[in-house]
Order: structure tokens, then sequence, then C-alpha cells
């Protein structure tokens, strides 16, 4: 290894201690790495001040995250990291597939196992939501059996693992269910709305910073496995959301975009239940690609 190493020489003999590396995909990756972090501290003139500054941001993120808050997931949602990442294992809904998006911060796992048409909301108050859904392959027949998870937020724009306390620790707003033999499934659950990403840990000094909006427009999350297909992660979004073309996290498409159907208190949802109050309806049909080979 060389010695007295300049701005202009330090980026190759850095880049050299990866030769040794036995994967050679790990030594493209911080070859590459190396590179452009190097190129960004040039261009930019980075001063040991901003360099330190970066270093105790990312310290921060990693204290503040836990099981139900992945500050590292929201940093890389807001830079528009996550979406770039999507995009480029993803050919964009290619043929007949459902455009994948986001998984956002607030998957969990171990959420409950439920059968098709079950309450979902936990108990949390809302106007009732009845979704259902089908589930078809890239020619369209029905994938029976898939895993189907869904989440979303309540009323006011917040989680269930955001209200803990509230909630006395039990999950809400989300469940596993799975396809019948012709590709249905369907939950009872509340209106979700449109929410702020959380702003009270480091990655809000970047919005803030940025004078941009930490907006997020109403959605509803799904992440689907099934034999013989790709998974897929992705949202449905309410077209008439003021925040649809202003999305904090990118994630917004238009090909995402479902008919939250109003109802007025008298009908009857689809379950068969006569309703004596106002509800919102939403059908969607989702295509798995075929898996890769």
């Amino acid at each position: 290894m060389s010695i007295d190493l300049t701005e202009e020489t330090i980026t190759a003999e850095v880049q050299k201690t990866f030769d040794g590396a036995a994967d050679e995909r790990t030594r493209e990756i911080f070859v590459s790495l190396v590179q452009h972090l190097h190129d960004f501290a040039r261009e930019v003139r980075l001063t040991s001040e901003e360099w330190f500054t970066a270093v105790d941001f990312l310290e921060r993120v990693g204290r503040i995250s836990s099981p139900t808050r992945q500050e590292f997931v929201l940093l890389s949602d807001i830079l528009g990291v996550s979406v770039l990442v999507d995009q480029i294992n993803h050919d964009g809904g290619a043929g007949s597939a459902t455009d994948s998006t986001l998984l956002g911060p607030f998957y969990v796992d171990g959420r409950p196992r439920v059968e098709n048409g079950s309450d979902i909301s936990g108990g949390v108050p809302g106007m009732p939501l009845f979704f259902t859904g089908r589930v078809v392959d890239s020619t369209g027949l029905p994938v029976s059996g898939a895993d189907v998870d869904t989440w979303h937020s309540d009323g006011e724009g917040f989680y269930d693992v955001q209200q803990a306390d509230k909630l006395h620790g039990e999950l809400a707003m989300r469940a596993l269910l799975h396809t019948d033999l012709d590709g249905w499934f369907s939950f009872r659950s509340i209106v979700p709305r449109y929410y702020p990403v959380p702003t009270d840990g480091p990655c809000g000094e970047i919005i803030r910073a940025a004078g941009r909006s930490p907006m997020r427009p109403e959605h509803l999350h799904f992440r689907f496995r099934a034999a013989g297909c790709e998974p897929l992660v992705t949202m449905l979004f309410r077209g008439d959301d003021p925040y649809l073309e202003q999305d904090a996290v990118f994630g917004a498409k238009r090909s995402l975009v479902a008919d939250f159907a109003d109802h007025e208190a008298g009908e009857t949802a689809p379950d068969g239940t006569p309703m004596t109050e106002p509800f919102q309806t939403v059908e969607w049909t989702f295509t798995l690609a075929s898996a890769r080979r």
C-alpha cells in the first residue's frame, strides 16, 4: 500500500484493497461505491465539519431505529433510493403484471392470519372499508393459495405500531390472508388517510432543511407471494387524494390508482351486511408475473 497519498491518488489505492475479495460482486460493488463516494466528496469540496455531521446523522438514524420503526428504510425512501432500486429490479409491470412499489417502514412480521371476509380493523374506530381482491397470473388464470399481506393506517393517518400504548401493543389494520381456489380474497377494515412520514427523527431534519412536504397520499399496502410467481409488493392509492402528486417517498403510480367508492347508510356491504352508516368499497385485480428461471 502506498503512503503519502493525495486527493488524486487515494481513490485507486482504496479500491485496490478489495482486489482480494472472494466474491466478485462484492468487489465490484465496493470499488464502484468508493469511486462515487470519493468523487462526491471532491465535487462538493466536503468539509471535515460536514462529514462529521453526516456521520453523527447516521449514528442517530441507527439509534432511533427499532423493530417497529425503520428509520434507515425511511431514509432510503425519502432520498428516492428505494423506488430506484425497485425500478431497477422490476420492469414496471411488464406485460400485464401489476406495478410494484415500496414496502415502506411499517411492514411487520408476525401479523395475524385471518380468514377471508374477516374484520382486520382491530376495533380501531373509523369509516368501514370493504376490500375485495383477486390474484391472477400473467395468463389471467386465478392464483389459489397465495399469501396476501395487507396493512394500512387509520382514519387519522397512524399505523398500529405508532400507537402501541393506545392499542395495548396489539396489531391492527393488518393481516395475512390467502386466496381461495378462484384467486379471491376479501377483508373488512376502516378507511385510511393521507399522513406525514415521521419527522421527529433524523429524516425529518432532511425534509425540513429541503423545505419539502412530508405527506404521503392515502393508500393500502399489499405483499403477495405464490408458488410459480414473482413476489409482488405494491399499494393502491386514492385517485382524488390531494397529495397524490407529491408523495414524500416517490412511490405513487397512476397504474395503482383505485376507486374508493362511497356508499350511503342503508346500502348493503359486499359481504351482505346491511350498513347503518356510510362506508367505502374497493375492488382490484392483482396480476403476478411468472417466476424467473
